[in-house]
């Protein structure tokens, strides 16, 4: 726990460095275009198709009718738009992600080293391709679980509960290779990952309850949706700060744990080689022990 404490302060610590700021500001530069640009093409056909659907079900219209009598009746024209942007939630978030690992992870990883770990050797258990395959991989079994586990979002407890674990098992498993690809061999990351396997799947868990906190825009209703220009921006950019100081997290809690796994290796080596050499013969007894030359 003293390790998982030490990483967290030291990674909100380094959030605070200029570059880490400066270079947040690109995921949300490619993200902003990207939303607005598929705004632009897809949402009214978007909101229509939703409108559609939604007009299928009679008892969520009896639902509507039910709060235009109460005097809510502008959440009927806000319903659709809300519904699209909870859906499109996901994807802002997925690729969010996958941004701030190509982008940003590496150089996080290289700023925690060189400040933290400068000896520290660089085994290259993971190249550029392996990583953007498990990345790839990863998000595929994400969006799967996520797909699998929306019915069970209707009910009240589990939409807490069930997309954070999601994203925390997503971050854990995408961020934790990127931070050991430079510096642990493959079986050296193995054994990170098995042994504080917990601990990284609890770093993941909060930093998805993080990342589901830019979503309580969207229960501004009609507010958000004349604000949306700004908002939109507003959310993505917390989005990547948070998915930014996962990354810094991870970066420190695995570089010093592979520290620690070697400085212990090495360690056990050192108290072994004594034990070993007591137990071989010396030069010179070997030489009074051996057996006469035939002539």
């Amino acid at each position: 726990m003293s390790l998982l404490f030490d990483s967290f302060w030291r990674a909100v610590a380094y959030c605070m460095h200029p570059r880490v700021i400066a270079l947040s500001f690109l995921p949300l530069i490619l993200m902003v275009l990207l939303s607005f640009g598929l705004g632009y093409f897809f949402w009214d056909g978007a909101v229509a198709a939703v409108m559609s659907w939604l007009d299928a079900f009679q008892l969520l219209q009896a639902f509507l009718g039910w709060l235009e009598r109460l005097g809510l009746g502008s959440l009927r024209t806000v319903f659709a738009p809300l519904l699209v942007l909870v859906l499109a939630t996901p994807l802002i978030v997925l690729s969010c992600l996958l941004l701030v690992a190509m982008f940003m992870t590496p150089f996080m990883v290289e700023l925690v080293a060189l400040r933290r770990f400068p000896t520290l050797d660089r085994k290259r258990g993971g190249t550029l391709v392996a990583s953007v395959l498990w990345s790839l991989g990863s998000t595929l079994l994400a969006v799967l679980a996520l797909i699998v586990s929306m019915p069970l979002w209707l009910v009240p407890p589990l939409v807490l509960v069930l997309p954070p674990l999601i994203w925390g098992w997503l971050t854990y498993r995408v961020f934790a290779f990127d931070a050991l690809a430079a510096h642990a061999s493959i079986e050296e990351r193995k054994s990170i990952v098995g042994r504080y396997r917990s601990s990284l799947l609890l770093m993941g868990v909060i930093c998805g309850y993080l990342g589901a906190a830019p979503s309580l825009l969207w229960a501004s209703g009609a507010m958000f949706i004349a604000l949306a220009p700004l908002l939109i921006p507003v959310a993505i950019w917390i989005y990547t700060l948070v998915f930014a100081f996962a990354s810094l997290w991870f970066s420190h809690f695995t570089l010093t744990a592979l520290q620690r796994m070697r400085a212990q290796s090495a360690t056990d080596m050192g108290a072994s080689a004594p034990a070993t050499e007591a137990l071989e013969p010396s030069a010179a007894q070997t030489s009074l022990n051996l057996p006469p030359s035939q002539t």
